[in-house]
Order: C-alpha cells, then sequence, then structure tokens
C-alpha cells in the first residue's frame, strides 16, 4: 500500500469523498438518505404551513382555544372549555383531516406513478364513485344493520373488483384501468343519484352530505382508523419508492435496471386504493386531493420523480386549509369539506388550462 503525504492530490481526493454526495441528506459518516436539498426545503415549508393551519383551526371561532393558551392545552394541560374543543369538538377533526389528506395525496402521487398519467388519481377507477354508491344503498336498504362508513368502504372494494375483473389484466394496464374505471365510476354514480332521488328529503339530505365527504363529527375513532392504515400502508410504500423513481426513466430502463415496472405499478395500484379506501371509511369520498396533491408538489420542486412524502404533506394541507373554510367561512353552514375541495381542484385545473394555453401547449 502506497501512503500518500498530507497535501497531495491522492489524500484531497479521498478527503473530498467524506462529503455529502449530491442528491444525499447525510447523518453522521455512515448514513445517506437519497433527498434533494429543494425536497428537504420543501418539505420543511409545508410542514411549518400545517402548523399554522393546524393552530388556526384549534383557535379561531367562537369556541376557538386562544393562542396564548393553545400551548398548554396541547402539553395536557386544557380544561372547562378548551379541553371540550381539544378531546370532542376540533382535535379530532384535525387529526383525521391530516390523516385522510396524507393518505389522499399519496395514493394520487402513487397512481399517477403508475399510470404516467398527471390528470389521473383513484378517483378516476371509480373508488370514490364506488364508495358513494355503498354509502346510498346501505343508508336506503339496510338503515341501522350496517353503518354508512362502512358500506362506504364495502362499495369503494366491490368498485375496485369490478375494475380489476374488467380489464382482463388486473391493475398491470394503465390504460385499461381507467377505460374500466370510468365505466364503473358511470354506474355507481347512477345507483347514487337513483338512491338520493328515492329516499325520503330528510335521510337524503344528510347522504349528500357524507357522498360528497364531511369531516363533521369525527371521533377518536376515526383519527385511529386512518392512522392505522397509514401506519401500515407507508412502510410498503417505502419498499417500493426506489422502484417508482426508476421507473420515471421508463420501463425499459427500468426493466433494464431489474426493476420489473410491470409488478411495481399493480404494487403501487393496490396500495394507492388501500389509502383510498381508508379515507373513504373515515372520510367519505373527498374529491381533487388526490389529483392536485402531487402535482403541487412537482411543480414547487421542478424536479422528477413521483414526490411521495410531498404529496402527503401537501394533501394534509390542502385538507386542512378546505376544513378551515369549511368551518369558518360565513357564508356557509358547515358546508361538506368535499364542496371546497372541488373548488380547490376546479381553481387548480383552470390555472393549469390558462397555463398550458399561454406556453402554447394547447
Amino acid at each position: 500500500m502506497t501512503a500518500h503525504p498530507a497535501g497531495s492530490p491522492a489524500v484531497e481526493r479521498s478527503g473530498a469523498s467524506t462529503t455529502s454526495p449530491k442528491g444525499f441528506l447525510t447523518v453522521g459518516r455512515t448514513i445517506a438518505v437519497p433527498a434533494r436539498r429543494v425536497s428537504v426545503l420543501t418539505a420543511l415549508g409545508l410542514l411549518a404551513l400545517i402548523a399554522a393551519a393546524s393552530a388556526a383551526t384549534l383557535s379561531l371561532g367562537r369556541l376557538g382555544i386562544p393562542l396564548a393558551e393553545l400551548g398548554e392545552a396541547l402539553s395536557g394541560g386544557a380544561t372547562g372549555k378548551n379541553a371540550f374543543v381539544l378531546e370532542r369538538l376540533r382535535g379530532p377533526r384535525l387529526t383525521v383531516a391530516l390523516g385522510t389528506g396524507a393518505a389522499l395525496g399519496i395514493s394520487g402521487a402513487l397512481f399517477q406513478s403508475a399510470t404516467r398519467n398527471p390528470l389521473g388519481s383513484p378517483d378516476v377507477i371509480g373508488l370514490s364513485a364506488g364508495a358513494g354508491a355503498g354509502a346510498a344503498f346501505t343508508a336506503l336498504l339496510l338503515p341501522g344493520t350496517v353503518s354508512v362508513p362502512l358500506g362506504a368502504l364495502l362499495g369503494a372494494v366491490l368498485a375496485m373488483a369490478l375494475v380489476y375483473v374488467s380489464t382482463g389484466t388486473g391493475f398491470r394496464n394503465p390504460a385499461r384501468l381507467v377505460v374500466a374505471g370510468i365505466g364503473v365510476a358511470a354506474i355507481c354514480t347512477a345507483v347514487t343519484q337513483y338512491v338520493v332521488y328515492a329516499m325520503e328529503r330528510d335521510n337524503a339530505s344528510a347522504l349528500t352530505s357524507y357522498v360528497n365527504g364531511s369531516l363533521s363529527s369525527r371521533s377518536w375513532a376515526d383519527a385511529t382508523t386512518i392512522g392505522l392504515v397509514l401506519l401500515v400502508v407507508l412502510p410498503l410504500v417505502a419498499l417500493i419508492a426506489r422502484r417508482l423513481d426508476i421507473g420515471e426513466m421508463g420501463d425499459d430502463i427500468a426493466q433494464g435496471l431489474g426493476s420489473d415496472p410491470k409488478r411495481t405499478k399493480t404494487y403501487a395500484v393496490v396500495l394507492a386504493i388501500v389509502l383510498s379506501a381508508g379515507a373513504v371509511a373515515v372520510a367519505g369520498p373527498i374529491s381533487f386531493i388526490a389529483l392536485t396533491a402531487p402535482q403541487i408538489a412537482k411543480r414547487i420542486t421542478r424536479v422528477p420523480g413521483p414526490h411521495l412524502l410531498l404529496s402527503g404533506l401537501t394533501g394534509a394541507l390542502l385538507l386542512v386549509l378546505a376544513d378551515l373554510a369549511a368551518q369558518q367561512l360565513p357564508l356557509f353552514d358547515d358546508l361538506p369539506v368535499g364542496i371546497y375541495t372541488m373548488a380547490i381542484g376546479g381553481a387548480y385545473l383552470g390555472c393549469l388550462l390558462v397555463r398550458e394555453r399561454r406556453k402554447g401547449a394547447l
């Protein structure tokens, strides 16, 4: 072995290898996590916005916890009205909004990466429509026997089973998946509309609130449900995240690198469905979060990739903001949060259309 004197080019080259490699976030000298600087800064910014929106959710309004008392309440010192607001009224609702938004954001990122379609989401393949049909069917034919949230979950699962069978190739072919999903969604929407038309007016009004997605009267049991879904699914998402990154370079390159793109796409779609079904079970079919969150994250960072973590954070922020509007805007009385997410999605698509027309792409 040849020894190199201090200051020699060889020593300088070997010393340079100890610095942080580009595109990696290092912890000490032994841990290097793939992460771009812009992604880390974006994640920190989103976390700060989520914290601000969460504080506003808990503190605004007549029953809100004053900001001066919010820290003490969160640390376990809440009493009286503050305890009621934190433990019963707004705490569970906020937690469900955070978990549901994150689940929908990650679900949309997985689906868009698998289908290579920036306008794709689990909504497109009929999951939300199936959930609405299940909720409607349960409310009309099985009142008091099966809960509406459970009916929605069963409807979503049945819709996905129909899509799986209809394609002839399961979830492996993105084009067939979308076409079959549109057909199933149309059938489920027809079922929902018939039920709403056939039911008594008061019951139909309550059902419409759920079908549009609502966070009203959420409990800690709902928060636990979406938390468990995330706890189980997120490690599995992490296992395929690298394969999804490789898949962004194309199926041929991914196959050459041993990524098995067809199997990876199937895993991604299945995990996206599980996340969306969990969100539907606790909040109903909330539209457009899964569609817009991944695209907003991608446009903020301006780098390729599925952006799974950033999509989850963006989804959580969007849903918390939408629910904050549902609670605090004086024009409407507790309008379902899904109405506001539809407005967010419509505004996003409108802005995207104007932007593309200015570029001459449309």
